[in-house]
């Protein structure tokens, strides 16, 4: 029995790892292509300097974390987050849903944007957590959040 129960649970966990990091990849390369970002982290994109190890230690999965750089710096990042309505806005990670954070305006709100900078979190820098929803709803989510900046 316990054999039986252990595959379950080893054969849902594994759909879930797949299908978040098919997410994050999914929205790290919308991110890439929006005009309203600077710049993205995502080590499953070939262009990112993490790429190699991702594919050395994580067989190229990537993870789930999607790091990006908003246009606009502080201020869009905190409108980008007051808009987002699927993402959840909050400072842990690794769940199966959607979170998002900007850290400029919550865990390191008490440092100026040289402090931001010198802790490699600048203003412009949004932290994503990618789960299991509908990569639609995902990427719908980021589009009309990113739009209420302009």
């Amino acid at each position: 029995m316990y054999k039986r129960q252990l595959a379950r649970y080893t054969l849902a966990t594994t759909y879930i790892a797949i299908k978040d990091y098919m997410n994050a990849k999914k929205a790290a390369e919308y991110l890439s292509d929006h005009d309203l970002v600077e710049w993205v982290r995502f080590p499953g994109l070939k262009d990112d300097p993490a790429y190699e190890l991702s594919e050395k230690y994580l067989k190229g999965t990537g993870g789930t974390m999607v790091v990006f750089g908003i246009k606009g710096g502080k201020d869009a990042g905190q409108k980008f987050i007051d808009n987002l309505k699927m993402f959840r806005h909050v400072a842990n990670v690794g769940d199966t849903r959607s979170l998002a954070i900007h850290p400029a305006t919550t865990t390191h709100s008490q440092l100026d944007d040289d402090a931001l900078v010198a802790a490699g979190s600048p203003p412009e820098l949004i932290r994503l957590s990618i789960g299991i929803e509908d990569i639609e709803d995902i990427v719908d989510d980021l589009s009309q959040a990113l739009d209420s900046t302009k």
